[in-house]
């Protein structure tokens, strides 16, 4: 059976059988995969092999090509480099479980996707390593994504202005229909593109404010991917932030 090396950042599972399961990662080498995972939760010793298996883990693998209507497998896995945060900080956790879910509904395709890849890889490592500023990560995570998902904003900036969902554009004037992003939320947009990930602890946001700009979003999404609308551990990021 033919093998191959990737990377891949876990994205869900799902339990097959008694001791199985079924791993969806987003991968370098065919974009979104899923993988056999045979005798993961087994009691016979290859237990310490489901740490690997969380949501957003970054992995090094050799995978083995399916036969015929049969799924990928690994042949080898390991992590990729140590986790440092992530794993232990719940605000960490949550957001890392939220860009797990995000990508999970929304990336579909088999086909490698370069950019996409890189970007959502150094984004776990910058969730793991920050220090300042995890309040604001998912939404800067979801202003960014929407760069490789095709709908991000198609024009400049200017103080004062709205976002326009349907048109995809900031407006001087509100628009008649209920697709639009407030002032505010239009400025958070803005900024939260503007800035590198290393500048969000200077982005000061209340509770409140991450609260409306992470609705807008959504409302954003669903506006050109309905999938979103089933991500529900939206509901965990309200109450952590």
């Amino acid at each position: 059976m033919k093998t191959y090396k990737g990377r891949g950042v876990v994205l869900h599972t799902l339990k097959y059988g008694d001791s199985s399961m079924v791993a969806f990662l987003l991968t370098d080498v065919g974009g979104r995969r899923s993988y056999m995972v045979q005798g993961v939760r087994s009691r016979s010793g290859r237990g310490s092999k489901l740490a690997l298996f969380q949501p957003m883990f970054p992995v090094e693998f050799e995978g083995l090509e399916p036969s015929r209507g049969q799924m990928h497998r690994f042949k080898e896995i390991r992590t990729a480099f140590a986790l440092q945060g992530l794993p232990f900080d719940v605000r960490k956790s949550t957001v890392g479980l939220f860009m797990a879910e995000v990508l999970y509904r929304l990336v579909r395709e088999s086909e490698p996707n370069e950019a996409l890849f890189d970007f959502v890889w150094h984004s776990v490592g910058a969730l793991d390593a920050m220090q300042e500023g995890v309040a604001n990560f998912h939404l800067w995570f979801l202003a960014n994504l929407s760069r490789f998902l095709g709908f991000c904003p198609g024009n400049d900036y200017v103080p004062g202005a709205w976002f326009d969902i349907r048109e995809g554009l900031f407006v001087p004037v509100q628009p008649a229909h209920t697709e639009v992003m407030t002032r505010d939320c239009a400025r958070m947009l803005r900024e939260m593109m503007d800035c590198g990930v290393q500048e969000l602890g200077a982005v000061a946001l209340n509770r409140a404010q991450r609260v409306e700009f992470l609705n807008a979003m959504l409302v954003y999404f669903g506006y050109h991917l309905d999938a979103i609308s089933a991500v529900q551990s939206v509901r965990i990021l309200r109450e952590v932030f």
